[in-house]
């Protein structure tokens, strides 16, 4: 089978104007950004305001392992697949972060013959939407830096400051740094420290906000530190949040691409689901459900992280709950949660340690890890549809092993799909299974169910995920942690949706904690309160917020040719 890059390159893509005429979007509402890519304009976005509202298909996983297991793939697939089988579709997807496209991934466009395009442009930049959220980060650092040399009518307290700097990339010797250093002309003196852009609150404000005026509402009501009265100061009060508002004035407007196969896709906002919440923009969405019957988004790393905070954050937020959920896997996933390469998530075994079969070990994994994942979304009242993954080592009786187990586990259809080998073809069973759920599930009219009332406490909040979807026995919270939960009451944000950040391999804060596992404690290192986002972050054991590079970086991988074309990783 030919490399992505190559598929990629081999496609020939419809224009972009063609492409958005399927959704109804006329030449006229996009605004070109380069080739086959557009943005939808504020007017176009406007207009479609109130309008009747597709059905929203969220396609989530198994807890990941490092050989991956295609979600994102899955994904596209599926979109390619509704719309072959004759449905009006389209997929709202997250846009690559540089840290690991130069880090481990080295793409996240997709693969094989289910793929966004163009592949390239969008591994590297797309439109600017992630700089644009640095920059507009960075500009309330330096403000607030430089309203601290300037007077400090805030009267802020410089050892209480929260807001950090951000890089869209991983870069572990920025995790902790000293600022203002070199005399009283470069400011004050102080501690601070680098966040990768996808942590950054302003990206989570940027995928959040309903429309540009809850932009700039969100954008001032950022808490960057306390006063030495001992209040919030916020990035409203150092008259910052309308700059930081200008320069997300275009990265707010979805980005619109295509599938291999010339089916619309908007790619919009890129926030991780292990230390953000990891879900694509809700003004995407709004405007893919505006203009098909049929969304496919996907939710950050597994069900346990970006769909939880999509029930719990922008399903609270957009009012749109999903209608139907997709739990992907695959045997290679299995076999590593049923111990088949020891007992340590992260493991990367030899390519023939990874294929050789072992149907014990891929039951296991699917009775304990998969059985969860079910069971945890279906509590929410969705149906659950299981999408096998299917590689070529993959043997008859290890698909059926999972099969089996899936449907004991509650999942309401169990399909094998091959859509990198295949394209949307390959995923036609899972397709109409999906659409045989969304049916049945809006006649019945079944009620979204959270886990919790919306005024919970915080710390309710966060103890009833960690017991009722991770099963551990609690929270535990450092002292630390404790005056940062009682400082985030005392300002009256004690009622927000929390966001867990926490190692995506496990259940658990620990990855190397495999399977479904139970009787553990969750510590909670911090919280740090995201005002303008509307949550707070809890931040769990050594969880980082700015990734390091692994010893081999998908970076050392990539070059350029005499005409500009990008050689290495993604091929």
């Amino acid at each position: 089978m030919a490399s992505d890059l190559e598929i990629a390159r081999a496609a020939k893509m419809e224009p972009v104007e063609a492409v958005a005429w399927k959704l109804g979007i006329s030449s006229h509402e996009l605004m070109p950004m380069g080739n086959g890519v557009a943005k939808v304009t504020w007017p176009a976005l406007k207009e479609r305001f109130g309008k009747p509202l597709g059905s929203l298909v969220l396609v989530t996983s198994v807890n990941p392992t490092p050989f991956g297991e295609g979600k994102t793939v899955t994904t596209i697939g599926l979109t390619q697949a509704l719309c072959a089988i004759g449905q009006s579709a389209t997929c709202v997807i997250r846009e690559p972060s540089m840290g690991p496209v130069f880090g481990i991934k080295g793409g996240a466009a997709g693969g094989g013959h289910a793929q966004v395009l163009p592949m390239e442009d969008i591994n590297l930049h797309l439109t600017g939407d992630l700089h644009a959220v640095t920059s507009a980060h960075n500009l309330l650092s330096a403000l607030l830096d430089n309203h601290l040399k300037h007077g400090n009518a805030s009267k802020i307290d410089p050892s209480r400051i929260t807001w950090p700097r951000v890089i869209d990339m991983n870069d572990r010797a920025l995790r902790n740094v000293t600022v203002g250093k070199g005399g009283p002309a470069n400011g004050l003196v102080r501690e601070d420290r680098f966040d990768i852009t996808a942590a950054s609150e302003v990206m989570a404000i940027l995928v959040l906000a309903n429309d540009y005026a809850d932009l700039r509402r969100r954008l001032g009501q950022i808490v960057v530190g306390t006063s030495t009265e001992g209040h919030p100061v916020k990035a409203e009060d150092i008259g910052a949040a309308g700059a930081m508002a200008l320069l997300l004035r275009q990265a707010f407007l979805p980005n619109i691409t295509q599938t291999l196969e010339g089916n619309p896709a908007f790619i919009h906002g890129g926030p991780f689901a292990n230390i953000a919440h990891g879900n694509s923009s809700i003004i995407a969405d709004r405007m893919a459900l505006a203009s098909a019957d049929l969304v496919v988004t996907e939710a950050g790393f597994g069900s346990d992280m970006g769909a939880e905070k999509f029930m719990h954050i922008k399903a609270a937020t957009s009012g749109k709950a999903p209608d139907c959920i997709v739990m992907n896997v695959t045997v290679r996933s299995m076999k590593l949660h049923g111990g088949a390469f020891g007992d340590r998530g992260g493991i990367r075994p030899d390519k023939a340690t990874l294929e050789a079969e072992n149907v014990e070990a891929t039951a296991l994994g699917a009775k304990t890890n998969l059985d969860r994942h079910i069971r945890n979304m279906a509590a929410f009242g969705v149906p659950v549809v299981v999408s096998i993954n299917k590689f070529a080592s993959d043997t008859d009786a290890e698909l059926a092993a999972i099969t089996n187990a899936a449907h004991e586990s509650g999942a309401q259809a169990v399909c094998i799909t091959e859509v990198h080998a295949d394209g949307g073809a390959g995923g036609k069973d899972l397709a109409e299974a999906v659409v045989r759920s969304v049916q049945n599930h809006v006649a019945a009219g079944r009620p979204f169910i959270p886990l919790f009332e919306d005024n919970a406490d915080l710390l309710d909040k966060a103890t009833a995920i960690a017991t009722r979807l991770y099963k551990a026995d609690g929270v535990e919270m450092t002292p630390k942690a404790q005056r940062e939960l009682e400082r985030i009451r005392s300002w009256g944000y004690g009622h927000l949706p929390i966001c867990m950040a926490k190692t995506q391999y496990s259940f658990s804060h620990d990855a190397s904690l495999l399977g479904a596992p139970s009787g553990f404690t969750v510590p909670i290192r911090e919280f740090r309160l995201n005002a303008g986002a509307g949550f707070v972050v809890a931040v769990l054991g050594d969880m980082m917020t700015m990734p390091g590079l692994p010893k081999r970086p998908a970076a050392l991988d990539m070059d350029m040719d005499e005409d500009g074309n990008l050689l290495g990783v993604f091929g």
